[in-house]
């Protein structure tokens, strides 16, 4: 990979480690980051517990036995040494990016999306225009966390970029698509929590019975759709209401 000087690898305690792609969220930092989540995948390095990819980052936790070299230096060497030998197979000529955009439908408004009214007025734009804007983007997972299988999504129009609620909720159910400054995301699990909700989907992010719990990963690319009530019920939809 060019440019890997730019890379900063640090230790994260006795057993992990952070490599940094930038500092600022944008398509060319994601692609570094989804190309060597990629790698770390494909390579299978004994040693390696987990890596979590985030927006600019990923954290890669191991154990420190498998990377002592004969030099007696620390483990943190030893895995800094296996990662540099990764960026270098990087290639960022090739799209790392999956260009087919999962669908994801959405009921907007009303009980499902209690906060889009507010959100309309405070950008003095009608509610079917911010749901225009927001369903006519194709969105990047940057990263999953916050709840198991909860999508981090950028690419939010500025448009209707809008900070998160004072004060959060005691209770939103799984499947309401939120606004929380210049992301969206799905709360793939009831949960509290302060963003403002605009919609709600009945498609299950998180199952913990399957081989591969989340719907979405790092990388994925993904598009709204909208759907009316009667559909979202027809999907099954919870009927479950955001609290407090």
């Amino acid at each position: 990979m060019e440019g890997t000087a730019v890379v900063i690898i640090e230790p994260l305690g006795d057993c992990g480690l952070a490599v940094e792609f930038g500092d600022e969220v944008n398509e060319k930092v994601q692609q570094k980051v989804t190309a060597f989540s990629k790698l770390l995948s494909e390579s299978s390095i004994e040693g390696i517990i987990e890596f979590i990819p985030s927006y600019t980052t990923v954290t890669i936790f191991y154990n420190p036995l498998y990377f002592l070299d004969n030099k007696q230096k620390s483990p943190f060497h030893g895995c800094r040494q296996m990662v540099q030998h990764l960026l270098k197979k990087i290639d960022l000529k090739t799209n790392y990016l999956d260009d087919k955009a999962v669908v994801i439908p959405v009921c907007y408004g009303g009980e499902y999306g209690p906060d889009l009214e507010a959100i309309s007025k405070m950008h003095n734009i009608n509610i079917d225009e911010v749901i225009n804007i927001h369903s006519g983007t194709i969105y990047t997972v940057a990263m999953i966390g916050f709840a198991p299988g909860f999508p981090y999504l950028s690419g939010l129009n500025k448009q209707i970029a809008t900070p998160r609620r004072t004060s959060p909720r005691k209770s939103v159910p799984k499947g309401a698509v939120g606004i929380a400054g210049v992301q969206t995301g799905i709360y793939s699990i009831s949960s509290p929590g302060g963003w403002q909700i605009i919609g709600r989907t009945p498609i299950t992010l998180f199952d913990h019975k399957k081989a591969q719990p989340s719907l979405l990963k790092q990388g994925d690319k993904v598009r709204f759709e909208r759907m009316t009530e009667t559909q979202f019920k027809k999907w099954g939809g919870a009927k479950d209401e955001c609290s407090g």
